[in-house]
């Protein structure tokens, strides 16, 4: 996360526009796409402002009430995700299969880095691998789409990717913030 309040301003409007534009990605996919298009972007889009919550101001959602309501509709938007996944595999959609596939796989590892920190800091080579394998495979796609004329599904990509990079910058403010507020002091991040 950015240091100063300008840098901190501009990553906030950055990740309002990205948001925005995804916002109006997933409307343009449930009014001209797919079911499993349009289930897929509304999915993903609960996904990001889940992770963008719980990285962004997790340390505030404390109460178990709060907890569960963030994991029931997370487990709601998984589930969606498996359906259009499932979907894009039975249609033979297969970029959009692959697509998802990289993208769960993803989705999982930042889930271990958010709730398992000790392990991903222990084997922090591995883990930063396997991201950037999966996000080289995420900007092939790109590149295919391209190659395919597919404009829209290359721009919703990389769209994507900058979301996740600013996911990734919210968990690596938390995991700072978490070892000041264990050590009193920084101690790593």
């Amino acid at each position: 996360m950015p240091s100063s309040e300008p840098e901190a301003s501009r990553y906030l409007w950055l990740r309002a526009a990205v948001f925005a534009l995804l916002v109006l990605n997933a409307g343009i996919y449930l009014a001209s796409g797919t079911f499993s298009e349009g289930l897929d972007s509304i999915a993903w889009l609960t996904l990001l402002a889940l992770f963008q919550l719980e990285t962004g101001a997790g340390h505030r959602l404390r109460s178990p009430s709060a907890v569960a309501t963030v994991h029931g509709i997370r487990l709601a938007a998984l589930a969606a995700v498996a359906v259009a996944a499932a979907g894009f595999l039975y249609n033979q959609e297969w970029l959009d299969a692959i697509n998802s596939g990289l993208w769960i796989a993803v989705v999982v590892l930042l889930e271990v880095e958010i709730r398992r920190p000790a392990v991903v800091a222990a084997h922090r080579a591995r883990f930063t691998a396997a991201l950037a394998v999966l996000y080289s495979g995420l900007g092939a796609l790109v590149l295919v789409w391209l190659s395919r004329g597919e404009w829209f599904d290359a721009y919703d990509a990389i769209l994507w990717l900058v979301a996740f990079a600013t996911i990734e910058m919210n968990i690596l403010e938390a995991v700072r913030r978490t070892s000041i507020d264990r050590g009193g002091t920084r101690t790593s991040a």
